[in-house]
């Protein structure tokens, strides 16, 4: 493992070199289709996720060329800071700016972090208890997604690091209110809930990207894991924990789970053995389970650790990384953003980097 982490890192510095000549002036790189390179607006929910891939890469390289493309993808995104338009600041923000402030300790980063977490505040619904992740639209009233766990850790942060105490507070409500409504009994969670914004009553247990309503879809498995395992850092609430065991239990059990533990894009998907995969909720559920493994110990310590070590394994495998000057630049192949919109199916996706990027450190860092 000290070997294929030392390995991918020395091929991740070299393939985003390549990816960074593709980016167009004031954009954020997303994906690679049809042989053509994929690249979007700032506002884009995935904007920080290159710029923190950037400094996860100097972090380890210490490549100052690295340094110098991670500081100018920031000032692309810095003015992020004031935006509320939907819940995603934490992704946006905290994975770019929050781990450039980890490593160079500047303190215009540090400030750029409290401005977004107040954004994001803008976005919280005390009818509702949680903050609401999209804006009222045909389909939705008052939407939150248990992808908006992931943009608690910006919150709780701030507040751990001299900022408003509130922000903290409502990441306790929205998990408490998440915890809830998003879940059925065997710990799998829906991906949509619709509130009446006046009453806070439920309206609808619905999904957008998954298989059906009913369905586990499995990037948002990977998000509720993770951020209820990071919830369980930032207050060490039993309850967190507990949630977060169940649910990795719920994954890693799961009868439609492969032999390689890189999932279906839904654990209940159509045509399954051939249905499609998601190397992005491989990478996501493995950074989540290394750090859970942190909590726990003895065999289910060993069982977290053990089921992602066989995901980075596989992922680092000819069958979902690419070759060097191949895929637009990205390191992993075959994610699956949303299939039932038919949008970025078989794909290299950003985030997929980042988080496997980030399971490899934590690997290094807790592991070895």
């Amino acid at each position: 493992m000290v070997q294929l982490i030392n390995d991918e890192f020395k091929f991740a510095l070299d393939q985003y070199k390549f990816l960074a000549k593709n980016i167009p002036e004031g954009l954020t790189p997303q994906s690679f289709e049809k042989n053509k390179p994929v690249n979007y607006d700032i506002k884009w929910w995935c904007s920080g996720f290159y710029s923190g891939s950037l400094w996860y890469l100097y972090e380890q390289t210490k490549d100052e060329a690295v340094k110098k493309e991670a500081e100018k993808a920031l000032k692309v995104i810095e003015p992020n800071q004031t935006y509320t338009g939907n819940h995603d600041l934490g992704f946006m923000m905290y994975c770019s700016f929050g781990n450039a402030y980890r490593l160079t300790g500047k303190e215009e980063y540090k400030t750029i972090i409290k401005r977004s977490a107040e954004s994001l505040a803008t976005r919280y619904r005390p009818n509702v208890k949680a903050i609401q992740s999209w804006n009222k639209n045909k389909y939705w009233d008052c939407p939150v997604i248990i992808d908006n766990m992931m943009n608690l850790e910006m919150m709780n942060w701030v507040s751990d690091n001299g900022g408003n105490p509130k922000y903290k507070e409502i990441s306790v409500i929205h998990s408490n209110t998440t915890l809830k409504n998003h879940f059925r009994p065997d710990f799998s969670s829906y991906h949509v809930i619709d509130y009446n914004p006046e009453t806070g009553n439920v309206k609808r247990k619905a999904t957008w990207q998954g298989a059906a309503d009913c369905s586990a879809w499995s990037r948002g498995q990977g998000w509720a894991l993770y951020g209820y395992t990071m919830m369980y850092r930032f207050t060490k609430d039993e309850v967190y924990l507990k949630q977060a065991k169940g649910i990795a239990h719920f994954i890693l059990n799961h009868p439609n789970l492969p032999a390689d533990k890189i999932p279906y894009w839904d654990f209940d998907a159509q045509g399954i053995p051939y249905a499609k995969r998601d190397a992005s909720a491989g990478a996501i559920i493995a950074s989540a389970l290394l750090e859970l493994g942190q909590y726990t110990s003895g065999n289910e310590k060993n069982e977290f650790k053990s089921a992602a070590e066989t995901m980075i394994y596989s992922l680092a495998s000819p069958a979902y990384r690419a070759k060097l000057g191949e895929n637009g630049g990205f390191l992993l192949m075959h994610s699956t953003g949303a299939y039932p919109l038919n949008s970025e199916i078989d794909v290299p996706l950003v985030y997929a980097d980042y988080y496997y990027l980030e399971a490899l450190l934590r690997f290094k860092k807790w592991y070895l």
